[in-house]
Formats: C-alpha cells, sequence, structure tokens
C-alpha cells in the first residue's frame, strides 16, 4: 500500500491552523497527527478538544490525536467527542494499559458511527519494545518516538532504527495488521532508512511545514532515495 504520511501540526501556523490542516489535506496525506501535551507527561503545553472539535470541519481525513498526557484515560471521551479518528496513548503513563486500549476500541467514531475508534501506543526513546508484546494483538498503530517527546525540531535518535526493526518482527511473528509509525526528526533524509526499517506511517511536522515547497517535500517522504 506504500508509505503514509501523517503531518504533524505541531509546526503548523496556529494563527490559522484551519487553514494549514485544510492545505495539507489537499496535498494527498493520509492522516492529520494531532500532539496533545500537558505540561506534566512532556515539558510542554500544547491544545484541548476545543480546538482539536474547531478545525474538524477543514479536513476529511483520519484525525490521530496522541496524547502526551498523563492519566490518558481521565480525557479520551473529550478527544473522541472532538472528532478523534485514533487515539494513541503512551505506555508509560497508563498502568492499566490494556484496560484503557480495550475502553477506546468500545467507543463509536463520532464521525462516522458504523466505525469504532482505533487505538495506538506510544513508547519513547528509552522505552523497550518488549512493553508491546502483551498487548500488540489489540492495537491499530504502535508509534515509536524517535525524539525525546515534548518540542518539535528535535534531532532523530538513530537508535530507535533498531527498535522498529524489533517491534516489526513483533508484528510479523503474530501475523498482525498493526501498523508502525514513527515520530520525531523525520525527514527526507532518513525516511528511506526509516521505511526500511519497518515503518509504514511517517509523522513529520518540519520536514513538511517549514519547507519551501509542501507537495515536493510530502512526494519526498514518500518517495524517498535509497
Amino acid at each position: 500500500m506504500g508509505i503514509k504520511i501523517a503531518p504533524s501540526i505541531l509546526s503548523a501556523d496556529f494563527a490559522k491552523l484551519g487553514q494549514e490542516v485544510r492545505k495539507i489535506s489537499d496535498l494527498g496525506v493520509d492522516y492529520i497527527h494531532i500532539d496533545v501535551m500537558d505540561g506534566n507527561f512532556v515539558p510542554n503545553i500544547t491544545i484541548g478538544p476545543g480546538v482539536i472539535s474547531a478545525i474538524r470541519k477543514y479536513s476529511n481525513l483520519p484525525f490521530d490525536v496522541h496524547l502526551m498526557v498523563r492519566s490518558p484515560g481521565d480525557h479520551i471521551e473529550s478527544f473522541i467527542n472532538a472528532g478523534a479518528d485514533i487515539i494513541t496513548i503512551h505506555a508509560e503513563a497508563e498502568i492499566h494499559l490494556e484496560r484503557l486500549v480495550r475502553k477506546i476500541k468500545s467507543y463509536k467514531n463520532a464521525n462516522n458511527t458504523k466505525k469504532t475508534v482505533q487505538v495506538g501506543v506510544s513508547i519513547v526513546p528509552s522505552t523497550s519494545p518488549s512493553v508491546l508484546e502483551y498487548i500488540i494483538h489489540e492495537l491499530d498503530i504502535v508509534l515509536i518516538m524517535a525524539v525525546n517527546p515534548g518540542f518539535e525540531g528535535q534531532e532523530f535518535i538513530h537508535s530507535q532504527l533498531y527498535k522498529i526493526a524489533v517491534v516489526k518482527k513483533m508484528i510479523q511473528k503474530y501475523n498482525l495488521k498493526t501498523q508502525i509509525s514513527v515520530d520525531g526528526g523525520v525527514s527526507a533524509l532518513n525516511a528511506a532508512n526509516i521505511t526500511k526499517a519497518g515503518a509504514d506511517i511517517l509523522v513529520a511536522g518540519s520536514a513538511i511545514f517549514r519547507a519551501a515547497n509542501t507537495k515536493k517535500a510530502i512526494n519526498d517522504l514518500r518517495n524517498p532515495l535509497l
């Protein structure tokens, strides 16, 4: 099916966020990646469900809402009601991970009541991929953070290529359809190595929103030079 592209709106111009979301959606990307930070789990504060609800009308693409927050279970319903199609939570932020994953999957999509909300689990660079093995059967997406989350524009941590490969083997071992998404420092310069390691989805912020030619930047990520 090819590499999927998920622009991270953390790098967009927030003064015209709706227009930015519409523009990027019209260029043939696959998801809109939305980082929600609480200033606790990570050292930054971004947006809440009100903003997501406001920009929902600007795109028909799936919204992947990445909750970098403590106690994510307290917030999932408000983000689903705001228009999230995918809820991605952190393994490090939830003790009872399997229970919350199942709870998320029990919700119907606010935009399409025939669909259930998809669920992803993310791990930070210091977390071993082994924490996923007991639950990977339940996941639609594994999001591997290739930077320490909290701020845009960080450099890709190359040790995460090995982690991508480990998770890919885990998925193949159990013959699953779980997709691997990679976020942090993703660019046209490393996209080939990331996808070769096993990534299905590339999350990119600065590489897309700060590019001189946005369409070319997306194409370069989707078709990287080896």
